[in-house]
């Protein structure tokens, strides 16, 4: 039976959640320390402390027995011999559901570890669809691992950091629980982009006694003229948090200064009615900021959050930003959906539909998308993670659709039939093109014709959400799937021969063996089709059949000619050495011309060999250079052992050639260009390339002082948005 720590814990569980099953959390208890023992955490404490914990926040947002339960036991299946079968004879199929929801697929083999995670995913959203505490679980695990995140290696922490910036919080936000999002996101921030983070931190602390001072005196005209109106209420100051300052900066280009609503002052009111008598009273004293007015009463977001938001200009010529809210509308600010089992109300059928909603649609449109696991969570995140526009209907209604939403996008969600048959658009009664970006607050109103051609290959080109993309891609497929595969196939064949390759030559070397099963197609036909209709792209598809018929090539090559592979190995340079280190030692020769080849352009750090040429004296290559691995037998005899000399330094600074592929946009090459700039390297020179199928290829010289820098560089360039893949270019 649990003993005198369980009475502690108990008791901390009591002061948070009175009333609670006493009797159901001891077995529980139990059952999880029983398992548990002897495991210990990366800390060193024992691991009952993990699943305690996680209880006692999922405590604090108030969740019913069942669910503080589950909290105890979600490690127990995954990670001890406790089977799912023992949860549901132990303690019913409710508390069974939600261990079961939030335990990992850790016995099944997956190709990837992309793969792995967006089949978790995919799990564990099926499981919210039916359950929403399955997510409120979750994130109160994350959020425990979070404040212990330390403990973690240096890999651990940024993949965990950068998994819950992509996935979590923005699923803890679209719940509505902010007081978990927020501190998910301040942790990762800190251990991201710690730099980032001091700064804020320092500038942040820096005003804080003049921002207390202006929110006081603020605080103080309000009091006085609320009180002067008999209205009951309650007066708060609000600091943001700091990566919701970080993305504003980022996003809107601003300065800390700039941020307008770095403080706030929140009034909470007893009713709607008082919320827009507020407004009035605030208006009044102060004069408000053009274009920096919402109302979320009126317009909910999705996550049921509601509230009025204006900014006003004090005294002193400073912005402050007003919130005003209900009592109500404040517990949902706060707790999101959680709310409902924190204040005993439960939640009405209509609001869970208007809650979950979004991740069942998500998971249809998703899940016909595609196969493939890299595409399927950049669609997941499209439609789930993205910011919102709402707009209303002919009837009133409120929709919600990914920002950059066209009318295209509002016709498939109203019916595919009116997708299919919408030739134009009316937005505030005025006629728009089908490309139009709609705005928060409009009506719009679809223009449907019964002779309508239906939709073009260019409409997946407009439509933005993954539901109406998928569904314009299987209107298509009915329409001429045999010209699909034509188009498919002449898609792969041009991007091949770009390349160097002949495609028939990479699908006989590595088609059904390995990319069908991988990329989930069965037939080359399949394959065509889905690159004809934008299922997946043509670099995807051709950068994984390259790699596999070069690995091939490379096996081939490696059997018939092991001797090279013992002259590459020799003359390897094991150790990276400094970036300013720049000349070449030849080996057993001085005075030697020597020449940095531009095939592969080595940098300092890579791994060399050098060739002696007829009269140029030595070129030096990457070991990894398809000119030296393709030397004949004969030519091998040429190679020499060179290795960068560390005792000399001729300014340290080498042009190296590096290819991005990307899908084109407007300011690309800005973002590129910006990107070079952070990491303060030279773009010595550039060409580009804009192909049919709306990609880009940029062949960039890079100036750069070692393999080091080049490759955070390209880590650099691989994040900027709509690039594909990039790459030292080789030969």
């Amino acid at each position: 039976m649990a003993g005198e720590r369980f009475e502690q814990y108990i008791e901390d569980i009591l002061n948070i959640n009175p009333g609670v099953d006493i009797g159901l959390l001891e077995r529980a208890y139990d059952i999880a320390e029983k398992y548990h023992k002897g495991q210990k955490r990366m800390s060193g404490e024992e691991y009952i402390t993990h699943p305690m914990e996680v209880t006692k926040i999922l405590a604090d947002l108030g969740m019913d027995g069942n669910t503080l339960a589950a909290g105890l036991l979600h490690d127990t299946v995954e990670d001890t011999p406790y089977t799912i079968e023992e949860v549901r004879s132990d303690f019913g199929e409710e508390v069974a559901f939600l261990v079961d929801g939030v335990t990992k697929l850790g016995n099944i083999a997956f190709d990837t570890k992309e793969e792995k995670q967006a089949e978790n995913l995919r799990k564990m959203l099926f499981a919210i669809a039916e359950d929403v505490r399955v997510l409120i679980i979750k994130l109160a695990d994350r959020l425990h691992n979070f404040r212990t995140i330390d403990y973690m290696t240096h890999d651990q922490i940024v993949a965990k950091c950068q998994e819950t910036l992509d996935i979590y919080a923005p699923l803890a936000s679209r719940l509505g629980i902010y007081t978990i999002k927020s501190e998910l996101e301040d942790i990762a921030l800190k251990h991201l982009y710690p730099e980032v983070y001091a700064m804020l931190k320092e500038q942040v602390s820096e005003k804080k006694v003049d921002r207390e001072e202006k929110i006081a005196k603020v605080m103080e005209e309000l009091h006085h003229e609320l009180e002067e109106n008999g209205i009951d209420y309650e007066l708060k100051g609000r600091s943001k948090h700091f990566y919701s300052i970080y993305r504003k900066m980022v996003d809107q280009h601003r300065s800390l200064d700039e941020i307008y609503d770095l403080i706030a002052v929140r009034v909470i009111v007893g009713t709607n009615r008082e919320c827009y008598d507020v407004l009035g009273i605030v208006h009044s004293l102060w004069r408000q900021m053009p274009r920096r007015f919402a109302d979320y009463i009126s317009m909910p977001k999705p996550n049921l959050y509601q509230s009025i938001h204006t900014t006003c200009v004090g005294d002193d010529g400073e912005p402050f930003e007003v919130q005003i809210r209900t009592r109500e509308m404040h517990r949902v600010a706060e707790y999101g959906i959680a709310a409902h089992w924190k204040y005993k109300e439960g939640i009405s059928e209509a609001q869970e539909e208007m809650k979950l909603a979004w991740i069942r649609q998500s998971l249809e449109s998703t899940k016909e998308e595609t196969n493939d696991p890299a595409e399927y969570m950049e669609a997941l995140k499209m439609d789930l993670f993205s910011n919102q526009v709402f707009v209303f209907t002919p009837n009133g209604d409120v929709m919600e659709l990914p920002a950059g939403s066209t009318p295209l996008d509002f016709a498939f969600k109203v019916h595919t039939d009116v997708g299919v048959k919408c030739v134009g658009a009316k937005v505030n009664k005025k006629m728009v093109p089908i490309d139009y970006k709609l705005q928060n607050g409009e009506f719009v109103d679809i223009v449907t014709s019964n002779t309508s051609k239906g939709p073009s290959m260019d409409w997946l080109n407009i439509a933005k959400s993954s539901h109406a993309r998928t569904k314009i891609r299987q209107w298509l497929k009915k329409q001429d799937k045999p010209q699909s595969v034509d188009k498919g196939r002449e898609l792969l064949e041009r991007a091949a021969k770009r390349k160097g390759y002949e495609s028939s030559d990479l699908l006989r070397a590595a088609w059904m063996g390995t990319v069908g099963k991988s990329m989930g197609y069965d037939s080359l036909t399949e394959l065509y089709t889905s690159l004809s209709y934008g299922g997946t792209t043509v670099n995807k598809v051709l950068n994984r059949l390259v790699g596999i018929h070069n690995e091939e090539r490379a096996k081939k090559e490696k059997q018939s000619e092991p001797d090279f592979e013992e002259i590459v190995e020799k003359h390897k340079v094991k150790n990276q050495v400094p970036a300013n280190h720049s000349r070449i030692k030849v080996e057993g020769m001085d005075g030697m011309l020597v020449r940095l080849s531009r095939c592969c352009s080595p940098v300092p750090g890579d791994p060399i060999i050098g060739y002696i040429t007829k009269g140029r004296g030595v070129s030096v290559h990457v070991v990894s250079c398809p000119n030296i691995i393709n030397l004949s037998d004969m030519e091998k005899g040429r190679l020499i052992g060179v290795e960068w000399d560390s005792a000399v330094s001729d300014g340290g600074y080498y042009n190296a050639d590096i290819l991005i592929q990307a899908d084109d946009r407007k300011g690309l090459f800005a973002d590129i260009s910006r990107a070079c700039a952070d990491m303060d390297v030279n773009i010595a020179g550039v060409s580009l390339r804009t192909n049919k199928d709306n990609t880009v290829d940029i062949l960039m010289t890079l100036t750069i002082a070692s393999v080091n820098q080049m490759e955070r560089i390209l880590n650099k360039i691989r994040s900027v948005e709509n690039v594909t893949d990039v790459h030292r270019a080789r030969a």
